[in-house]
C-alpha cells in the first residue's frame, strides 16, 4: 500500500466528522474516485489503515494526490449526491473496485410492460439505466420500495400484443399473491402499467415530491369513493416513500438548472463554493481559494468567479443563487437570494462548505506556524546543548511509586518538539522488588530500546531522564549494554536547581531559566510525570477496587486504601494484631475489622 503523504495526512486530520462526499484526485487533478460518508474523517482515514489489505484499493491509494469534500446535512443526502456525481464524472476507480466487479445499475428494460431489475451489464438497447450504485444495500432498498408500492412483473415473458392475444399465458403465483396485475392475460392495460413506470422513474431520479403528490391524490380519491382498503394501501405507500427519504436538498424536482456561488473574504484571502445543479441534482461541486485585489468590490469578485467557473463547467443556466448584497446586473443570468425553501437550503449548504474550507485553511496556517516554531525550538536545543544535529526525536522517562508500592514508569515521546501522544508508553516494573528507583529506571530504559531495536523502529536523538546522577547512570548503563551510547544523547534533569547532566560528565549544565530550551525540557519532564502519575493512580485504584474488605462494615474506599498501603496484602491485614490495625484505622474500626476477618 502506498504510504500516506504528509499532505494527505494533514488534509485527513482537518476533515470534519460530518456527512458528505469525498473525491480523490490524482496529480493531474482528475477525479479518480467518489465516495460518500456518514463521517467524512473516519471514512477517508480508513483507506489508509494498515488493516486495509485490498489490492485494488492499494492501487487506487497510490494514485491519490488530493482529497476534496462536500459537506451535506444527512447520510441520505450524501448517498444522492454521490450517485449524481458518479453518473456525471464516471471516475475510473468507482467502476473497477468492489472485488473486480462493476457496480450494479437499476435497469428499466425497453420492452412492452418494462421490467425493473438490477444488472451489472449496461447494454445499449434503448433501456434506461440508473446508477452505478456503490452502496448495494441502498440499491436493494430502492428495488424493495418499488416492489412494495408497484405491481411490476418480474417474469421474462414476451408481452407483445400478439403474444398476449394468442392466450398462451396464464396467471402465475405473483398475480395470486398480489405482486402483479397479470398484464400477460390482459388484466392490466399497458397505459396503466406505464403510469407506474413513470412514477418509478421519478423515484430513481430522486423526484420523490412528485410521487408523493400522486400518492396523496390517489389516497384522497379512494377515500372520497369510500374505497378505504385502497386508500390505506396508498397511505402505506406514501409512508414508505417518506421513510426511505426525508426531504432532500441534494435532489429536488422543484429545481431544474441553477448555479450556486458563495464566497467569503478573510484578510487577503478569498474562499468560494460553487454548485452546479442540473435536472434537480448536483452534478458538480467545487470549493477553493482565489486571488483578488484588495480594493475589488463584491460585485467585481462575484463576476470574475462566475465567468471563470461557468466557463469551466460550460454552464448555461439562467439563474444564479448567491448571497444578498453580492449581486450585480447581468443580461446573461438572473440572481436570486432565496429566503426559504429548497433553494435557501442549497444556499446554506454552499455557505457551510465555504465556512469549513475557510477554517481548514486557517488550521493549515496555524500548523505551519507551529512547525516553524518547532524548528526554531530544535535549533535552540541544538545550540544550547552543543549537539551535532537537531534532536527531532526526543524521549523522556519518569518513575512513579506511592510510599514504595506499585512502581511504574512512563515514557513520553516528542517529535519536532511536539508531544507525539500515540507513541507514549507505560511500564510496569517486572524485575525489581521494593522501592529501587535506579534499578527500575535501568529496567524500563533497557526494555524500551531493546524493543525498538527488535522492531526496527527509529531510535531517539536525545533521551531525557527525570532525576539526578543515580537515575542517569542507571539509564546510561542500559543504553551502553544495547550499544546505543554512540547513537543518542542521554541527559538527566535534576528538579532542585534544574541542573542538566550529560551521561559520563559530572559537570552540570545550567541554562537560563527563561530559555526556550530549558522550558522545552521541563515540559517534557512534567509531561512524563503527569502521564506516569495518571497510570499509577489507575493501577492503585484497580488493586483496591475489589477485595474482601469491600464487605467489611465501616471500611470505605479511603480506609481500604490506607490498609493496603500499610500492609500491602490481605494476608498481612489478617495477620496484623489489634495495635497495628488501630494505628492505621483507629480503635473502633480495628475492633470491627478484627471481628469481621475473624483474626482472633
Amino acid at each position: 500500500m502506498a504510504l500516506e503523504t504528509k499532505k494527505i495526512s494533514d488534509k485527513i486530520n482537518s476533515l470534519p466528522n460530518l456527512p458528505g462526499i469525498y473525491q480523490f484526485l490524482d496529480n493531474k487533478k482528475q477525479i479518480i474516485y467518489i465516495g460518500k460518508a456518514k463521517d467524512l474523517k473516519k471514512r477517508v482515514k480508513s483507506y489508509f489503515s494498515k488493516n486495509n489489505k485490498s489490492f485494488k484499493t492499494s492501487i487506487m491509494i497510490s494514485h491519490i494526490d488530493d482529497v476534496l469534500i462536500t459537506i451535506v446535512n444527512s447520510e441520505n443526502d450524501a448517498f444522492l449526491l454521490e450517485r449524481s456525481l458518479i453518473r456525471e464524472n464516471q471516475p475510473r476507480f468507482n467502476i473497477q473496485l468492489k472485488d473486480g466487479k462493476t457496480y450494479p445499475w437499476i435497469c428499466i428494460k425497453k420492452e412492452p410492460f418494462p421490467r425493473v431489475f438490477m444488472t451489472r451489464r449496461v447494454i445499449k438497447d434503448g433501456s434506461l439505466y440508473y446508477g452505478p450504485y456503490s452502496n448495494v444495500n441502498m440499491m436493494h432498498t430502492l428495488l424493495n420500495l418499488i416492489k412494495d408500492i408497484y405491481s411490476i412483473r418480474n417474469c421474462t415473458l414476451d408481452l407483445s400484443n400478439s403474444k398476449i392475444k394468442s392466450g398462451k399465458y396464464k396467471e402465475c403465483l405473483e398475480f395470486h399473491i398480489g405482486n402483479c396485475k397479470a398484464p400477460c392475460v390482459g388484466k392490466q392495460e399497458e397505459s396503466s402499467y406505464q403510469e407506474e413506470i413513470s412514477e418509478i422513474k421519478d423515484i430513481l431520479n430522486g423526484n420523490l415530491n412528485k410521487v408523493k403528490q400522486i400518492m396523496q391524490m390517489k389516497m384522497r380519491k379512494a377515500s372520497e369513493k369510500e374505497n378505504f382498503e385502497s386508500a390505506q394501501r396508498y397511505k402505506e405507500n406514501f409512508e414508505s416513500l417518506k421513510s426511505y427519504q426525508s426531504k432532500s436538498i441534494v435532489v429536488s424536482s422543484k429545481i431544474r438548472e441553477v448555479d450556486v456561488l458563495t464566497y467569503k473574504k478573510e484578510e487577503k484571502n478569498l474562499y468560494y463554493n460553487y454548485l452546479l445543479i442540473r435536472n434537480g441534482a448536483i452534478v458538480h461541486t467545487l470549493t477553493g481559494e482565489a486571488d483578488f485585489f484588495d480594493t475589488a468590490k463584491p460585485e467585481t469578485i462575484l463576476k470574475g468567479l462566475l465567468y471563470e467557473l461557468r466557463g469551466r463547467y460550460e454552464s448555461k443556466s439562467k439563474e444564479v443563487i448567491t448571497e444578498k448584497g453580492k449581486i450585480f446586473l447581468s443580461e446573461e443570468f438572473l440572481f436570486h437570494h432565496p429566503q426559504k425553501g429548497e433553494k435557501k437550503k442549497l444556499l446554506d449548504l454552499s455557505l457551510k462548505n465555504v465556512q469549513h474550507f475557510l477554517l481548514l485553511q486557517k488550521k493549515k496556517k496555524i500548523n505551519a506556524t507551529k512547525e516553524k516554531s518547532g524548528e526554531e525550538l530544535l535549533e535552540h536545543l541544538k545550540k544550547d546543548l552543543s549537539l551535532k544535529k537537531k534532536p527531532k526525536h526526543m524521549e523522556c522517562f519518569d518513575n512513579s511509586n506511592f510510599q514504595g508500592t506499585n512502581a511504574v514508569s512512563a515514557c513520553v515521546v516528542f517529535k519536532n518538539a511536539k508531544p507525539s501522544k500515540k507513541d507514549y508508553r507505560h511500564f510496569n516494573i517486572k524485575t525489581v522488588s521494593g522501592p529501587d528507583d535506579f534499578a527500575s529506571m535501568r529496567e524500563v530504559v533497557f526494555r524500551r530500546y531493546k524493543r525498538l531495536i527488535k522492531e526496527k523502529e527509529s531510535i531517539p536523538d536525545l533521551v531525557l531522564i527525570d532525576g539526578g546522577k543515580g537515575q542517569l547512570s542507571a539509564a546510561y548503563s542500559a543504553i551502553k549494554e544495547l550499544n546505543l551510547d554512540n547513537k543518542m544523547i542521554v541527559l538527566g534533569i535534576a528538579k532542585r536547581e534544574e541542573e542538566l547532566f550529560f551521561a559520563g560528565n559530572s559537570t552540570p549544565l545550567l541554562l537560563n531559566k527563561n530559555s526556550a530550551s530549558l522550558k522545552t525540557l521541563q515540559f517534557m519532564r512534567d509531561e512524563a510525570h503527569r502521564f506516569g502519575i495518571t497510570h499509577h493512580r489507575k493501577k492503585r485504584n484497580k488493586l483496591t477496587k475489589t477485595s474482601l474488605l469491600d464487605q467489611a462494615p465501616g471500611i470505605g474506599p479511603k480506609l481500604k486504601e490506607k490498609l493496603y498501603l500499610s500492609f500491602k496484602t490481605i494476608e498481612r491485614i489478617k495477620n496484623a494484631d489489634l495495635i497495628e490495625l488501630e494505628k492505621v484505622i483507629g480503635e473502633k474500626k480495628a475492633f470491627v475489622l478484627k471481628d469481621f476477618l475473624k483474626i482472633d
